[in-house]
């Protein structure tokens, strides 16, 4: 069998992690073998934080839901739980989205959940 060089192959995977990893501080973005390390953990990073971000913005959707309540003298806990007695299934998602975009539709779930909590 012959023998095998990998200059180009080599070159072009090494270039390829090299331009992946521009941006990086000191020898991260320079040197290969550090640049390749770098770039393991860099997109380990994006796929957990691309999961996380799920999270965050579901606990953004429930601070706007909740500070909506308070100024229409419910709790966000009592909101949500008149919601479900009075049969009313909106997500959190489109809660916060009508809470800070049309204010009046948002107060009139509010005070079917409240009529729900008080025949409950």
């Amino acid at each position: 069998m012959t023998r095998v060089r990998t200059g180009t192959t080599r070159r072009r995977r090494h270039k390829k992690i090299l331009n992946m990893t521009k941006g990086h501080q000191g020898v991260r973005h320079t040197l290969y073998r550090r640049a390749h390390e770098s770039m393991i953990h860099a997109l380990q990073y994006s796929y957990d934080h691309r999961k996380k971000k799920k999270g965050d913005m579901r606990r953004l959707w429930n601070i706007r839901i909740n500070a909506a309540a308070r100024s229409n003298e419910i709790t966000y806990s009592k909101l949500i739980h008149g919601l479900k007695l009075a049969g009313i299934d909106i997500n959190r998602k489109m809660l916060a989205e009508m809470a800070i975009s049309n204010p009046e539709s948002f107060t009139g779930v509010v005070e079917s959940a409240k009529t729900a909590l008080e025949a409950a």
